[in-house]
């Protein structure tokens, strides 16, 4: 008999497109959503999802039920809210907590567990998955640190095979809604970027992160983390460039490098606007402090080695998430 794979968040960027490898591959699949009426990702695919809520147990002992492997993709990717403990960090926890512990339950036999580049170490360049990011105060990356911590915690103590994957910023095909990432993206063909943060960005596709994902469940080795980004992390203004020579009809201008000290001013006065009117801050000043500058290259010669992993240059992942952010407008 086939082996069933579930995909928790299939509806999403990553899940989505592993949903759309996995099927590819005529591997049988399962995969939960929140919203069941949220048709969109699934549009000319063969496919029906299944209603599950990482915040409620009880839905995902029925989902797991003659499960083999489980892709816990699914969580909050959202870098503030008005309640952010409890909306981003808790939130993380409590999903981790609820999916591991029915995992153990139902004898899965292998978990792939999907953390972020924000989870790993970065006190020497390039970051590497053998180390843990030490950030506290961004609580996003804090979640993400803490929530797969927790992972590794639950999978030892119930004797489950898992690994951990830490993809980086993706971009690409398959999104119907607009994520964080793409969002940047977004403003470069918007021309609502005035000035670069001089952060550099470590972007891969999609695509390859799905696969990567597909890879760490039949190469990963037990108890390890893989880094699933790419090797050259990429800055604001060569984006820019990349759009101009695309679409130079748009007039898209280049535009100044921003120092540290007005990054920092400019983020407390987005972080004080946000308090008044409820808004995420365009900017905060942890991320002035973490990114200014800093090249978030990534070694991924693990990830090479024992997944045979191979990312798409990033040159050519950003130009393809530009056409296809222009061609689809409407994704908000």
């Amino acid at each position: 008999m086939k082996e069933t794979s579930l995909i928790t968040g299939v509806n999403g960027h990553l899940g989505n497109n592993l949903l759309r490898n996995l099927l590819s591959k005529e591997i049988k699949v399962k995969g939960t959503v929140r919203n069941m009426e949220d048709k969109a990702p699934f549009e000319g695919l063969d496919f029906i999802p299944i209603y599950a809520d990482l915040m409620d147990k009880k839905t995902l002992l029925t989902v797991l039920e003659g499960v083999d492997i489980l892709y816990q993709v699914a969580a909050v990717f959202k870098l503030w809210t008005k309640n952010s403990e409890k909306d981003i960090y808790e939130a993380n926890m409590l999903a981790t907590r609820n999916i591991m512990e029915a995992a153990a339950e139902k004898k899965v036999k292998k978990v792939v567990y999907v953390s972020s580049i924000a989870a790993m170490g970065r006190k020497k360049l390039p970051m590497t998955p053998d180390t843990y990011n030490n950030e506290t105060e961004n609580i996003y990356y804090r979640s993400k640190i803490d929530s797969e911590k927790l992972a590794w915690e639950i999978a030892k103590k119930h004797n489950i095979e898992m690994v951990s994957v830490c993809p980086s910023a993706m971009i690409g095909e398959n999104c119907t809604k607009l994520t964080p990432s793409h969002n940047m993206l977004r403003m470069v063909l918007n021309k609502e970027i005035f000035a670069d943060s001089q952060f550099f960005i470590n972007w891969v596709n999609v695509k390859d992160v799905a696969e990567g994902c597909y890879l760490a469940s039949i190469n990963g080795k037990n108890g390890e983390r893989y880094g699933l980004g790419t090797s050259k992390a990429i800055g604001l203004t060569e984006i820019i460039h990349y759009a101009q020579e695309l679409f130079p009809e748009q007039k898209i201008k280049t535009p100044f490098k921003m120092p540290k000290w007005l990054l920092n001013l400019s983020a407390g006065f987005f972080e004080l606007q946000s308090r008044f009117n409820g808004k995420e801050p365009m900017l905060q000043k942890n991320q002035v402090r973490m990114y200014f500058k800093v090249h978030q290259d990534m070694d991924i010669s693990k990830s090479e080695f024992d997944l045979a992993y191979q990312p798409t240059n990033p040159e050519i992942a950003i130009k393809n998430a530009l056409i296809f952010l222009n061609k689809n407008k409407d994704i908000v």
